[in-house]
């Protein structure tokens, strides 16, 4: 029987591993998918995390990660706006970050098994892990890190997973000069947003949330491109002008912003399992890799303490209120502002107009470095 089982193999799920391991617990981490592989995912990790990351040995100078320092907004029309972001951050691909955390994890005694898990049950105060080949796993901590929304969050019937969510994610990598190697550019188009910016190897990482009534609509992800995205200049000048490095996009769909429980059957949820930012905010790795970093914290502090269960869920449950519900909130409330012609011009022309509403907004989603 281990000490933990993690449920997922993404930021979160990989730095709980990592920092867990390192206390001293014995850690089995379960990804379905092998190493490397390419996520749905904007790509761009705010400088909140530096410290952090480098306390612990976990920034990825090796992997070359660029420098984002400046923010291009663009309505559904074309107006835009520019101004420099309050921190800034750094672009990496998930491809080579997620591979390089589960390198250093595997080197450091973290066992990862490569399977999906169906079910989870917890009984005289144990839980018994399922995966797909029906084998059975025993811990005394589960950690949810399993996504967006995924077969488990299905088996455990969370409330979240009922609501049918109208949204699908579609990434590409590419080769542009249409965007500064400094920039994160948010673009605006009917029904949705795409995310541009610089990550390693002078490749840019282009991901866009649509609504799914676009796609219908044209009958393609290429058709809708070329009829939605490219209304407005600047999404048009960079399919145009831009070399596209996947044979076809990475797509995820019903991507849900629905509000979500940080503890549920017992299970610890940790990252997007715990609630997901709008991907407008660019925050999503950040807080997840924030996530990680309390949750293993206070698992290891209860450990010392001499375990108890209910002093460990509650005291989560409150810190991931504490740091987390309000930018979900003001996250959510941001959404409403993009995808619409009307509302996009309003947001670009307050901005402009009225600089400190842009920082604003702007602070509201991103955390204090930690």
């Amino acid at each position: 029987m281990k000490d933990v089982i993690i449920i997922g193999g993404g930021l979160a799920g990989l730095i709980n591993a990592i920092l867990l391991n390192r206390s001293g617990l014995t850690v089995q981490l379960f990804e379905e998918k092998k190493y490397p592989f390419h996520r749905v995912c904007g790509e761009y990790i705010s400088n909140e995390v530096l410290p952090f990351l480098n306390q612990h040995q976990l920034y990825p100078a090796a992997l070359q990660p660029t420098a984002i320092t400046q923010f291009h907004l663009s309505s559904v029309s074309g107006k835009s706006l520019k101004m420099p972001l309050d921190l800034g951050g750094f672009g990496v691909s998930r491809y080579l970050l997620d591979h390089w955390l589960a390198e250093i994890a595997i080197n450091e005694g973290v066992e990862i098994t490569h399977q999906r898990v169906t079910s989870s049950n917890f009984n005289d105060d144990i839980f018994t892990i399922t995966d797909k080949g029906d084998q059975v796993y025993n811990c005394k901590i589960a950690i949810g890190a399993f996504g967006k929304r995924s077969v488990l969050d299905k088996n455990l019937n969370r409330n979240f997973i009922q609501k049918r969510s109208p949204y699908v994610g579609v990434k590409y990598h590419i080769k542009t000069d249409s965007v500064g190697a400094d920039v994160i550019a948010l673009h605006n188009f009917k029904g949705g947003y795409c995310g541009v910016s610089q990550i390693e190897n002078e490749t840019f990482n282009l991901c866009y949330l649509s609504h799914r009534s676009n796609i219908k609509e044209y009958g393609s992800i290429q058709h809708m491109e070329e009829e939605v995205l490219q209304k407005n200049p600047y999404l048009k000048s960079i399919f145009s002008d831009s070399d596209f490095l996947f044979d076809k996009p990475e797509v995820i769909n019903e991507i849900t912003f629905e509000k979500k429980e940080p503890l549920y059957n017992h299970i610890l949820m940790s990252g997007d399992s715990a609630g997901m930012i709008t991907p407008l905010c660019g925050n999503g790795m950040a807080m997840a890799i924030h996530s990680a970093k309390i949750l293993s914290e206070l698992i290891i502090k209860n450990q010392q303490q001499g375990f108890n269960r209910t002093k460990l869920e509650n005291d989560y449950s409150e810190a991931w209120n504490d740091l987390f519900a309000k930018r979900l909130s003001a996250g959510r409330a941001i959404q409403k502002l993009f995808g619409s012609q009307t509302f996009s011009e309003i947001a670009v022309s307050a901005g402009k107009s009225i600089k400190p509403i842009a920082g604003y907004l702007m602070k509201q989603t991103h955390g204090k470095p930690f």
